[in-house]
């Protein structure tokens, strides 16, 4: 698989770029909610949810998030999400390129500040595809 580095600069996606089908995933998991609406955890949670994506907030200290229910890990959703957008440290990001790779997801996108090298290399040597260096929020407005 590809890895898909963009920056805030990255004109929109194009047939040729494996990027153009993230616009059509629906499902998503953000793992790193936050309960702090200033923070990008709950910022990127929000944002999906008003756009109509199906979203669900994981933090293992968080019982709802904005009226949701929150779950405590990946394995408790009831479903497996077409993407997960990763929104925690650089240390714990390796833990979820695990569970990840564990539940069959495909597609995972790093937000910035969260991706550390050995998440990223651990993810593509599994054949994920991996956005890392943009943020959705920049990134869907491209889309609507």
């Amino acid at each position: 698989m590809q890895d898909l580095p963009f920056t805030d600069m990255t004109p929109p996606a194009t047939p040729e770029n494996p990027m153009m089908s993230f616009p059509t995933l629906r499902c998503w998991a953000v793992i790193g909610v936050s309960a702090d609406r200033e923070k990008y955890g709950n910022k990127v949670y929000r944002e999906l949810r008003e756009a109509g994506y199906r979203v669900y907030g994981v933090n293992p200290k968080l019982d709802d998030i904005e009226g949701d229910r929150c779950f405590h890990k990946l394995a408790d959703l009831p479903e497996i999400p077409d993407v997960v957008n990763v929104v925690v440290p650089p240390s714990v990001a390796e833990g979820i390129v695990d569970d990840c790779i564990e539940r069959g997801i495909a597609r995972m996108w790093f937000q910035p500040g969260s991706e550390s090298p050995a998440a990223l290399e651990k993810a593509r040597a599994a054949g994920v595809i991996v956005v890392s260096d943009a943020c959705i929020m920049l990134q869907k407005q491209r889309w609507d």
